[in-house]
């Protein structure tokens, strides 16, 4: 098992950064990668980044390219998302997956970023 925990998570202004962070524990010796995705009310889900467990390769979904940024921590086993130029359209819940492999994921609780104008 793996157990994902979010924070971060909160209100900012347009505009803004926020830093998001998902701590993973359990069987990380397994983990492949990590990323985030987001999903707003009455909206599909987006991809928003992904790294592979060593750091040394991350994607990004084209609606965040130049603006998120994510990263790892492998002593604390946690991954870090670094928002700036927050706007209304980023307003979302954003949850942390891990991957053991394509069939296996794990999730986080998904915490709120609300944006306000």
């Amino acid at each position: 098992q793996v157990q994902l925990v979010e924070s971060g998570g909160g209100l900012v202004q347009a505009g803004g950064s926020l830093r998001l962070s998902c701590a993973a524990s359990g069987r990380t010796e397994r983990i492949n990668y990590m990323g985030w995705f987001r999903q707003a009310p009455g909206k599909e889900r987006e991809f928003v980044a992904r790294i592979m467990t060593s750091g040394r390769r991350a994607d990004y979904g084209d609606i965040v390219k130049g603006r998120f940024t994510i990263s790892r921590d492998n002593a604390k086993n946690t991954v870090y998302l670094q928002m700036t130029g927050l706007a209304s359209g980023d307003t979302a819940m954003y949850y942390c997956p891990a991957h053991l492999s394509a069939a296996v994921q794990y999730w986080g609780t998904g915490p709120q970023v609300p944006v306000s104008s």
